[in-house]
């Protein structure tokens, strides 16, 4: 997969994203860029005023901005009411990306003669298609990418290079997999037993809405009887591990190296920072934010933001206050003693 840009006259981009333009509106543009690294064919944008050194210094040829900022730059601009967010709108109207010829199944892949194949479909070299497998209008899986039997991916979904989906699964339209991520595994369910470990079967499967986008190495287990659901719009960043069992309601975003343990139920619109521990069998309401590094070990009911993360400490105070911490026991139940010996002189007072 290569990235290509393409020139863009300053009035057409203005129409695609919503802005309005100040200055040539012929002027064209290629490749959006940051302030300090764009050069005179180059876009960028400016919303933060920390950064008018960077801004008086570029050799952008235009910029996206505030309409408050337009005295900032003396090229062209586009005037914005949220200047980042139309600079992210830009990039994709500038930014396509190329996959290789459309439609083609390379000579190379494996796929089964029952697998079903709509219009437009791509599927790169040594990828293997398994029987039963249905991949809707315009989806591409990438090199050595596998998709098991009976696994169903929507329309205009894309499926990168080493991508593993397991049998049974179900991906929605518009969804973006990243190399290197498996889903439907099966999940880790065992019983103890005289002899070790006894293997729970896990006969549920993987269900993921439109609009998903997955991280590289980030595994989704399948469900022990019921399915593992990941809503509609939901962002998972790299290496997040999602448990058997969990669903994660509509438009949440988990940011990377987050575990989230059998049958936690996630809701919509939440937000999880990197590094975050969400137990298993917990409850999450709609609208919560997490920072990076918590431990969730009990339900959150209420919207809001929450977090339980320790600041970093020199090493020397932090040895002192885990020793101290060793002690609490012992500091407490001499703190009970202590008010139960001075609860009667109070009284008598």
């Amino acid at each position: 997969m290569t990235r290509e840009t393409k020139a863009v006259s300053l009035e057409v981009l203005a129409g695609r994203i919503g802005a309005r333009v100040d200055g040539d509106p012929a002027f064209e543009v290629g490749r959006p860029a940051s302030l300090d690294r764009a050069g005179p064919s180059d876009i960028s944008f400016f919303s933060d005023r920390r950064r008018l050194d960077d801004l008086a210094a570029t050799r952008a040829g235009a910029i996206i901005l505030a309409h408050g900022d337009r005295s900032l730059f003396r090229g062209p601009c586009l005037v914005a009411d949220d200047p980042y967010r139309a600079f992210v709108a830009a990039c994709r109207v500038l930014v396509s990306e190329h996959r290789g010829a459309n439609g083609v199944v390379d000579s190379t892949a494996g796929v089964d003669r029952s697998a079903r194949l709509a219009d437009g479909v791509t599927v790169g070299p040594n990828a293997v298609v398994e029987r039963g497998a249905i991949l809707e209008d315009g989806v591409v899986i990438g090199a050595t990418a596998f998709v098991g039997s009976g696994v169903r991916i929507g329309a205009h979904s894309v499926i990168s290079p080493g991508v593993r989906i397991y049998p049974g699964c179900t991906i929605g339209r518009r969804c973006r997999i990243e190399s290197g991520a498996v889903i439907g595994a099966p999940g880790f369910g065992y019983l103890p037993s005289e002899d070790g470990w006894t293997e729970v079967p896990q006969i549920g499967s993987v269900v993921i809405g439109d609009d998903v986008d997955i991280g590289a190495n980030t595994t989704i287990d399948r469900g022990a009887l019921d399915d593992t659901v990941i809503g509609d719009g939901v962002k998972l960043d790299n290496q997040i591990q999602v448990a058997h069992n969990v669903v994660i309601g509509e438009h949440t975003a988990i940011a990377g190296c987050t575990g989230v343990a059998g049958s936690a139920r996630i809701g919509r619109r939440c937000r999880i920072g990197g590094r975050a521990s969400i137990l298993g069998h917990l409850t999450i309401a709609d609208d919560v934010t997490i920072h990076a590094t918590s431990v969730v070990t009990r339900s959150i009911t209420r919207p809001g933001s929450y977090a339980s993360n320790l600041t970093v400490q020199p090493a020397a105070r932090w040895r002192r206050i885990l020793a101290r911490l060793a002690r609490i026991d012992d500091l407490f139940a001499r703190v009970r003693a202590l008010e139960r010996e001075a609860g009667p002189k109070r009284h008598q007072d």
